[in-house]
């Protein structure tokens, strides 16, 4: 009764160890499917690089204050556009191929205009009758000389204005009085007050 059963083994039955593929190799190797990325899908909005639309103001000052923000950004744009010559934004006396040349000209050359008016002041000064009388018929003979300069000078510039011009844009439908008159007006402000800004600087090739 104690006798071995001849089916058991006489030696314990060897563990068999079988050994599973990684999860992803193991997708790779079915027919007709795709292994995971291991990471989740992005939103289409955060690829595209969309901003979430703007809430919509909760009351009426909120309302005026946004309108009151983008009122603010177009019109820092436009003196932007302005200020770098863009003709998009340019007033109608500065548009046009005619009138940026007549400014490069301008820009391009010392103009005695561009003193007139303050020498004009300190002359004025100098011919008030507070002053001796040798004072006044010095300061007299200044504004003589720097009108006479002025006028000049004007002449110059618009010969070369009248040259260039005609000279690169022939079918023009400008008016030379006009573009004179445009071009001497430029040249009697201020260099860094001029609108739009110089594009060229002092002795540059026109």
């Amino acid at each position: 009764m104690f006798r071995r059963n001849s089916t058991q083994s006489a030696e314990p039955e060897a563990e068999v160890t079988v050994e599973t593929p990684d999860q992803p190799e193991a997708q790779a190797g079915v027919k007709g499917r795709t292994p995971g990325k291991g990471r989740p899908t992005p939103k289409r909005s955060s690829v595209q690089g969309r901003k979430a639309p703007e809430p919509p103001p909760a009351n009426r000052r909120e309302a005026a204050k946004r309108a009151r923000e983008v009122r603010m950004a177009d019109r820092a744009e436009e003196r932007a556009g302005m200020l770098r010559g863009d003709e998009k934004y340019l007033l109608p006396r500065d548009k046009g191929p005619e009138r940026r040349l007549a400014r490069d000209i301008v820009d391009s050359r010392r103009n005695v205009g561009t003193w007139f008016f303050a020498a004009a002041l300190l002359i004025l000064v100098g011919t008030n009758p507070v002053w001796p009388r040798p004072v006044q018929s010095i300061s007299q003979m200044l504004w003589l000389a720097v009108a006479v300069l002025f006028v000049i000078d004007a002449v110059v510039l618009s010969r070369k204005v009248r040259k260039l011009v005609w000279e690169r844009f022939p079918k023009t439908t400008q008016g030379k009085a006009g573009l004179f008159m445009y071009a001497v007006m430029r040249s009697i402000t201020f260099r860094k007050l001029r609108m739009p800004k110089p594009q060229v600087k002092v002795g540059d090739p026109i």
